[in-house]
């Protein structure tokens, strides 16, 4: 079974440039969440991408920070990147369950008995390891099942199963686009992400009621994260992502920060900002 997995993973590979470090049109930003993260105890590493454009934010991008419970997306989708080249189903039945049931309680809500049994039959850790090498998303890595996450201690030291912010916003990115998944797969998971149900003082909390927000949270002691898609009024789409480490209240500046980039990233404030630069 591993080796027809592997074999999946290598048509799944497709290489997309690294995001660079942001864009100049949003260095007011970058400096507004570094300001906003500053008054806070604690570390924060951003990432967020307009799926449009390309246009980048980052602050603490490149610094590793535990993944926590947001490896649920990429076990999920290298699980349905097997699905796409038909060496799964979402009706296996795993457990006695069957793979979509475990995928709903993963990603809605983080179920780790579920994820674990998911991880199990796609091989394990170093399996999912492998599906991330293969589609270049250099900046993550997965060494443990959650049973044995949990089971350890000095998360806020940890150098196993952490991302980078830039990283883990190429992987949103990558599945956004195509490379990864097929639209089914892909309308699989972000329709799950959209019905997250453990994150609602996060990326969600401040944002304007009614938005579409597609994500997926991550706790451990000490660690708080948030990732996902958050839809504009115009449609479009940003990924994001926010990781918190140490410090305390780390929900609510989660939220400060989702609702800055909402703000910059949204139609409106765009051509309201346009419209107040003098033409050059």
């Amino acid at each position: 079974m591993r080796l027809t997995l592997i074999a999946g993973l290598l048509l799944t590979s497709l290489a997309q440039p690294a995001l660079a470090a942001s864009s100049p049109e949003l260095v007011g930003l970058e400096r507004q969440l570094t300001n906003l993260i500053a008054a806070r105890p604690g570390q924060y590493g951003i990432a967020a991408l307009d799926l449009r454009d390309g246009s980048t934010v980052t602050v603490n991008g490149d610094t590793p920070f535990p993944m926590a419970s947001t490896v649920k997306v990429a076990i999920a989708a290298a699980y349905l990147a097997q699905v796409d080249h038909g060496r799964r189903r979402l009706d296996d039945l795993i457990g006695g369950r069957s793979a979509a049931k475990l995928m709903e309680l993963m990603i809605t809500r983080s179920d780790n008995i579920a994820t674990d049994q998911l991880l199990a039959n796609l091989g394990g850790p170093s399996t999912i390891q492998q599906w991330l090498n293969f589609n270049e998303l250099t900046g993550i890595r997965m060494d443990r099942t959650i049973a044995q996450l949990l089971r350890d201690r000095g998360h806020l030291a940890d150098r196993k199963d952490v991302a980078t912010p830039t990283a883990m916003v190429t992987l949103l990115h990558k599945l956004d686009s195509g490379n990864v998944l097929k639209a089914d797969s892909r309308s699989v998971l972000f329709e799950l992400m959209s019905r997250c149900k453990t994150g609602t003082r996060r990326i969600r909390a401040l944002l304007p009621v009614g938005t579409r927000v597609e994500d997926k949270t991550g706790t451990l002691d000490g660690v708080t994260n948030d990732i996902g898609f958050i839809t504009m009024p115009d449609g479009h789409r940003v990924a994001l992502v926010v990781f918190a480490l140490g410090g305390r209240d780390r929900q609510p500046g989660i939220a400060e920060a989702a609702r800055a980039i909402y703000d910059r990233f949204s139609a409106g404030v765009r051509t309201a900002f346009t419209t107040l630069v003098p033409a050059q």
